[in-house]
């Protein structure tokens, strides 16, 4: 298979421009490419690892990346798929942001890493909107669908977040003038902006650049992939423990095993037909251990797989989300002050409903109590180890 053919084989492509020029392209020789990830929390989440392995992925097919982190981009803050308007973050909160992504990229690419603030703080805005907004059409603008949604709700768009999609079409024109990037790759959501970039480098230097869009991946069941009862599933280990990434890619749906293995690991397509054609038990846990090593190292994802079986035999592991609390405690603030309930009310309900236990001991009333320090489960897929306060 051609790289084209190899990505869309792994899951990678949902839209692109002309597929017979961005094949031939990619078939030519190295193509510079780049993906953006804007600083808007501290950490990557679930949802980025599909650019990341993306990005992976075209460098391993012997392809030029380039990352960029969206200093500049993230002072005005991306409008794609949102009801209102992003709260507009402290430029030391994205600077701190920025540092955070910059370090997690780090170990997954070996991608150069620029930031869109050196080409987008220092512009003359005058002349910006003579050379470059200049170029947009505002009604093909208010065509897009989340510009339609908005407006059709009567939710508004303020004048600064219509500036974003010509903020991210111009990181196109800059790099590719500087290092003579020919594609850019991002999420399907971000479709409108990459081609309002493709089109623009067109119009303005009349040379040929390509998009390619992944897909936004849901779940078997219908549900937006990454998001799980205690939120986001961040990448940043002080943000979600090891053990909990590790636990959320074994409660995979057994019909999403094979797409994430394929997605996101580096296993060939041969290894991945033999692992989902076995039992899916195992296959979940290579999956797990996978994505784990990837993105926390190969100790932390032995120690989470080792804590997992622990678990599941019934005893505890160090290597387990861990809470801290003296003793006696009712059970019902264990589970809130765990995360394991969002409320108490939520954790009532969760042992009323008969999915609480201690142990093996299933918890059958509201006000009981541990007494000593144990693992405690809500439901058979969400632990914590509740131990004695230090000292």
């Amino acid at each position: 298979m051609n790289t084209f053919e190899q990505l869309r084989a792994r899951g990678f492509v949902h839209q692109h421009t002309d597929e017979h020029a961005l094949s031939r392209a990619l078939e030519a020789g190295p193509v510079t490419f780049y993906i953006g990830f804007d600083p808007s929390a501290p950490s990557l989440h679930v949802g980025h690892l599909v650019q990341v392995m993306a990005m992976t992925w075209l460098e391993k097919l012997g392809h030029r990346p380039i990352a960029v982190v969206g200093g500049g981009t993230m002072m005005v803050g991306d409008p794609t798929g949102r009801d209102a308007m992003r709260d507009l973050l402290d430029t030391e909160v994205i600077e701190r942001n920025k540092a955070a992504l910059a370090r997690q990229l780090s170990r997954f690419v070996s991608a150069p890493l620029y930031d869109n603030a050196e080409w987008l703080l220092p512009l003359n805005y005058v002349q910006f909107l003579r050379d470059i907004g200049s170029r947009f059409s505002v009604n093909r603008m208010l065509s897009t669908e989340g510009v339609k949604q908005r407006l059709e709700r009567n939710q508004g768009l303020s004048f600064i977040e219509f500036n974003y999609p010509l903020m991210q079409a111009y990181d196109y024109l800059q790099l590719y003038r500087r290092f003579g990037c020919t594609l850019q790759v991002g999420g399907g959501d971000q479709w409108f902006n990459i081609v309002s970039g493709v089109d623009l480098v067109r119009r303005v230097e009349g040379a040929e650049v390509h998009a390619l869009t992944t897909p936004l991946l849901t779940t078997a069941s219908g549900a937006k992939m990454g998001k799980t009862a205690g939120g986001a599933v961040w990448v940043d280990g002080a943000m979600l423990a090891p053990y909990d990434f590790y636990q959320y890619w074994v409660n995979a749906d057994d019909r999403d095993v094979k797409r994430f293995l394929l997605l996101f690991t580096t296993l060939s397509d041969d290894e991945v037909d033999a692992i989902a054609a076995g039992d899916v038990r195992e296959a979940k846990r290579r999956l797990a251990w996978e994505v784990s090593a990837r993105v926390h190292g190969v100790a932390a994802a032995h120690a989470a797989a080792d804590a997992a079986r622990v678990a599941f035999a019934g005893g505890v592991s160090d290597a387990m989300p861990t809470w801290h609390t003296s003793f006696p405690v009712k059970v019902v603030d264990a589970l809130v002050g765990s995360g394991l309930a969002k409320s108490r009310s939520d954790a009532r309900r969760l042992i009323e409903q008969g999915g609480v236990t201690v142990g093996e001991a299933k918890v059958g009333d509201v006000a009981a109590e541990l007494d000593a320090p144990g693992v405690l489960w809500a439901g058979k897929k969400r632990a914590v180890r509740v131990a004695a306060e230090p000292g």
